[in-house]
């Protein structure tokens, strides 16, 4: 690096301040500097007042003074230069000063005296100045890249943590009696980015994040990044509830128009805790984690909100960081568990296939239903690890049935949206089946319909991926996105599962009972099966009966069961359809 410097004070351009009463004098003295550099930068004063002056407008690489002027002396502007404050090689360039004078003036901190008109003693001390200089600015320019990478994130050029927690402390310092306003902010599901069109995206995603929540906050707020997609905003004229709320909404509004990136758009949504000094915090330290604490309560009230701080949310944040530590070891110590819930052919009444469904078996809390702690799983990225071991539990878990005279019976399995947009998932599906032995038109492959939307062209190559190794794939919860019958024709799937929600008061409620229907039909039309979940009654059984969807689960004919348990119900059910 200061070999750089070296060379680059032979060539760089030279800003010289020529401190000088005749003007022809300066322009010979300029003239004479440019074989020392390849450009020359100049400027000349006469007086104290444009000296002071030149030094406050630019930044000089070299004063050169003469002594005796009719204003002042080489030691007097010296001494001006001194009080600015920057370090400026100074050289006296006269000759009309004695020796004496010379060596006392460079005693006192002038660089060099050299006599007027000697020019073959000038350039090579300016020269060599000029090496000096490049070796300082060297030197700063590494400090201050050593100080950006020490104080500030180098994604999107916010302050980091550190410096984040020490400029809060300061101004919470300064509104202690006013107030200030906290946020939290984790941008919702944003590892699905990542993990459908990469890391690049995602970063370009994250510094165009940070720009809109910089124009959200006032002259008196900061903001930084506190993870990959986590930020902290604190704001010293919002002290007021109603200020805080305001802040809030203002930085949700922020996120209504779309971000744009390599031509595509990306709505994204805002999980936001809120929190109030000194209300819910003494110091930034606490004022974090009650942030924090009301940024999972948005997200657990379904994401896209803010919540503010109320006491008693520590506790639960304890409990939920506990929960999701043990979940990390749940695969490992074999606490999750399967059950299987039997779906009917309505053509035939009997059980022809089962649903997957995983459940925790907590050494302390007893089983745990999948509501309770999927989500988390999905939030923390476990989500990938727990489908693996769905995948081939299930899968041997069939296999073990067919060995046993229930043959025929096929599995269906959850893939969720991280598992779907991993490169090797068609490899991952080849070795369960190769390991358990399974035949792939026995496993059943349920994709929600959100997943199946994003990025088509991706999303059928790798199902076509996977049908070309025999399995099956159905859309899982479907009606409530957003699938154009266009796209649906693309993608080859096998079976539309008309999702529960629907359901409810589907033999009352005209609306659902329309799109039950609507389901049923195109199926049918796409030469798809179409699935009922969440049945419960036997209207509803004979309401789907009437429309002809062709197959159903629910609650009716049966909940979810252990694996035994439900070998021993298909063995013993017969037509479980109502005469």
């Amino acid at each position: 690096m200061y070999a750089e410097a070296l060379e680059a004070a032979t060539i760089a351009t030279l800003r010289v301040l020529i401190v000088e009463d005749s003007e022809d004098e300066a322009l010979l003295l300029s003239h004479a500097l440019k074989r020392a550099a390849s450009d020359v930068l100049w400027r000349r004063v006469d007086t104290p007042e444009d000296l002071a002056a030149a030094l406050g407008d630019e930044d000089w690489d070299l004063v050169i003074s003469d002594h005796a002027m009719p204003r002042f002396s080489s030691e007097e502007a010296y001494e001006v230069v001194r009080r600015c404050g920057k370090d400026i090689p100074f050289i006296i360039y006269s000759g009309h000063i004695n020796e004496a004078t010379a060596l006392k003036a460079m005693a006192n901190g002038v660089h060099d005296f050299v006599e007027k008109g000697n020019l073959r003693r000038l350039l090579p001390v300016v020269q060599r100045e000029m090496r000096t200089v490049a070796l300082l600015r060297a030197r700063a320019r590494a400090e201050n890249r050593l100080h950006r990478v020490a104080n500030y994130d180098q994604l999107t050029g916010l302050p980091n943590r550190q410096l984040f927690i020490e400029q809060a402390e300061r101004l919470l310092a300064q509104c202690e009696e006013e107030g200030a306003t906290l946020l939290f902010v984790d941008v919702d599901r944003f590892m699905r980015i990542n993990n459908t069109f990469g890391y690049a995206v995602g970063d370009l995603l994250v510094r165009q994040v940070a720009t809109r929540l910089q124009t959200a906050v006032s002259p008196r707020g900061i903001v930084t990044r506190m993870g990959h997609d986590d930020f902290a905003l604190l704001d010293c004229a919002a002290g007021s509830e109603a200020e805080a709320r305001a802040l809030a909404e203002r930085v949700m509004a922020r996120f209504a128009a779309p971000f744009r990136v390599d031509g595509r758009e990306f709505f994204l949504t805002l999980s936001i805790g809120v929190c109030r000094f000194p209300h819910d915090g003494r110091d930034i330290g606490e004022l974090l984690v009650s942030a924090e604490n009301a940024m999972f309560v948005a997200k657990r009230n379904g994401r896209n909100n803010y919540q503010l701080y109320v006491t008693g949310l520590y506790s639960a944040s304890a409990e939920r960081l506990e929960m999701e530590t043990a979940l990390r070891h749940a695969v490992g110590r074999n606490e999750l568990v399967l059950h299987y819930q039997p779906s009917v052919d309505l053509a035939s009444g009997r059980i022809t296939a089962v649903e997957a469904l995983v459940r925790w078996q907590h050494p302390q809390r007893g089983m745990i239903a999948p509501d309770k702690f999927i989500p988390l799983a999905d939030e923390t990225g476990l989500i990938g690890e727990i489908g693996h071991w769905v995948l081939f539990e299930a899968c041997q878990q069939t296999k073990r049935w067919h060995d046993a005279g229930l043959s025929g019976l096929k599995v269906s399995v959850n893939v969720s949206a991280v598992q779907f947009r991993q490169n090797d998932l068609a490899k991952i599906v080849a070795a369960a089946l190769e390991q358990s032995g399974l035949a792939p038109w026995c496993l059943d492959l349920e994709i929600t319909e959100t997943v199946l939307m994003q990025d088509a062209d991706a999303t059928i190559a790798t199902l076509l991926g996977l049908k070309a190794m025999g399995v099956c794939i159905s859309v899982d919860d479907f009606g409530t996105g957003y699938s154009s019958l266009a796209y649906l024709k693309r993608f080859p799937i096998d079976t539309l599962k008309i999702d529960k929600s629907f359901m409810r008061d589907v033999t009352r409620d005209g609306h659902n009972a329309a799109i039950v229907r609507t389901v049923i039909a195109l199926a049918k039309n796409l030469d798809l099966e179409s699935i009922a979940e969440g049945v419960e009654t036997e209207e509803q059984v004979r309401f789907l009966r009437a429309e002809g969807c062709d197959r159903l689960q629910g609650y009716y004919f049966s909940k979810p069961l252990p694996s035994d348990e439900l070998a021993a119900f298909v063995r013993s059910a017969g037509n479980l359809l109502p005469r």
